[in-house]
């Protein structure tokens, strides 16, 4: 399996949160005890031990996790994929994104989750499984996730589905808590906003693990940026993505897949 580098490093995860708690440099520096010049040094990328644990609790990190970071000494253990799951990952500009299919192995009825950059690996796995693809599904409508919506849509004669909240123009939209159904395959929607305004995480059930496809909500040992509201990014991530079953797989639109478990022990916006 293709090993993806994790979304966010030391410093990613360090600016990400001091945006979200909206601390400037000076205000952090002195509530950490350390030097601006200090504070630069980790920011940039410099691994400083006693300056990462001096910051972990003010921007309410998990000091250990992200000493782990920093030292690149935690990554995933991947999970097989079981009969009824594929993930694409595809360059967009200075950076890849993840875009997935879902189907019942049954019935070969299926579902796809963003785009990425471009559709066409994806379509090439509807062919070979013989997939018949009933809906696409947008965690958010930022274009990195939806650049290769209309292919896609031509191809298949899906329907789009995106939040109410964040419509997309030609698509269906949905409420939170709605069920859509691939027979023996269910996929909840599940409201988890803040780095976009209808940023939607989608609970599968009926494979053989349950599984979790939240965009941008978070990643493997980091979080999506707050946007529109770091607070609210959040909360949802705990009290709707953090209280489902620990073996929940968790597919993000950037990085390698993770579990709930592991996500639970490792991610220093999450572990304590």
């Amino acid at each position: 399996m293709l090993r993806i580098p994790l979304e966010d490093n030391l410093n990613d995860v360090i600016n990400k949160a001091q945006r979200g708690l909206r601390l400037d440099d000076g205000e952090l520096a002195r509530r950490a005890g350390i030097s601006r010049m200090v504070l630069r040094a980790l920011k940039s990328g410099t691994f400083d031990e006693a300056a990462v644990r001096a910051v972990a609790p003010v921007l309410r990190l998990g000091t250990e996790q992200l000493v782990a970071l920093g030292r690149q000494a935690w990554y995933p253990e991947q999970v097989i994929p079981p009969r009824g799951f594929a993930m694409f990952n595809t360059v967009y500009g200075d950076m890849t994104v993840n875009s997935y299919l879902v189907w019942d192995p049954r019935t070969r009825l299926a579902a796809a989750f963003d785009t990425g950059a471009t559709c066409e690996s994806m379509l090439g796995a509807i062919d070979a499984e013989k997939l018949t693809v009933r809906h696409l599904f947008l965690t958010h409508t930022h274009e990195d996730h939806v650049a290769d919506t209309a292919r896609l849509v031509a191809a298949t004669g899906a329907d789009i589905y995106s939040s109410e909240r964040e419509p997309l123009l030609g698509g269906k939209t949905f409420r939170e808590n709605q069920t859509f159904h691939l027979d023996d395959v269910a996929i909840k929607t599940l409201l988890t906003w803040g780095h976009s305004s209808g940023q939607t995480t989608y609970f599968v059930t009926g494979l053989a693990w349950p599984l979790a496809i939240c965009g941008d909500s978070m990643f493997a040992s980091s979080m999506g940026g707050g946007l529109v509201s770091y607070e609210d990014q959040y909360r949802n991530n705990v009290e709707k993505i953090f209280t489902l079953p620990r073996d929940t797989v968790i597919a993000p639109g950037h990085g390698p897949l993770t579990t709930l478990a592991q996500e639970k022990k490792h991610n220093p916006f999450f572990a304590r």
